[in-house]
């Protein structure tokens, strides 16, 4: 009896609590997306990719195409983006979700594709006018490998992606570049 009674007491105090809140018009509001988040707007859209991949730990090398959808997700925190096309190892299909995290203060990437490639670390992101650089350390054929992402935007229709691999001696080398076409 004495717990139910203190349940009830819990249940009516929280709703009183409530009301007097809403009463007071300081009922928390939904977060809003900030600039931050609005930047990522730069890529939704429909674009078209041509490309080259390098011979490498990432497949052979030969040209490549896509046809990315990319869309604003609810709430406007992040942009999901759905993309077919061919690479030199065959048809590709991912998908991959831009987003940003003001706790770290840095742009995130969460990818998947028809491959088994999965992007799961994370890769940190910055901007800096008009270049966003992303960084990932992964696991591929066994190894730890950092890689780099750098997006050049060239205008509101296009820009150029470039992957790169980090090899022992420290230096950076391009594994897959790319110029990205918005379609009209």
């Amino acid at each position: 009896m004495k717990r139910r009674f203190a349940l009830l007491a819990a249940c009516v105090a929280i709703s009183l609590a409530a009301l007097q809140l809403a009463a007071m018009g300081q009922a928390p509001q939904p977060p809003k997306p900030g600039p931050e988040h609005e930047r990522l707007g730069y890529f939704v859209g429909k674009w078209t990719s041509e490309g080259e991949m390098k011979p490498g730990p990432m497949g052979p090398g030969g040209k490549m195409t896509s046809s990315d959808t990319c869309e604003w997700y609810e709430g406007r925190f992040s942009v999901i983006c759905r993309s077919e096309g061919k690479t030199p190892m065959g048809p590709n299909k991912n998908m991959g979700i831009l987003g940003y995290s003001p706790e770290e203060k840095v742009y995130t990437y969460y990818g998947v594709d028809n491959s088994g490639m999965t992007m799961a670390s994370v890769p940190r992101g910055t901007v800096q006018g008009d270049t966003w650089t992303y960084l990932d350390e992964n696991i591929m054929g066994g190894q730890k490998v950092k890689s780099r992402v750098i997006i050049k935007e060239l205008s509101p229709t296009t820009y150029t992606f470039t992957m790169e691999l980090q090899g022992a001696d420290g230096k950076w080398a391009p594994v897959m570049e790319a110029k990205n076409t918005k379609a009209k």
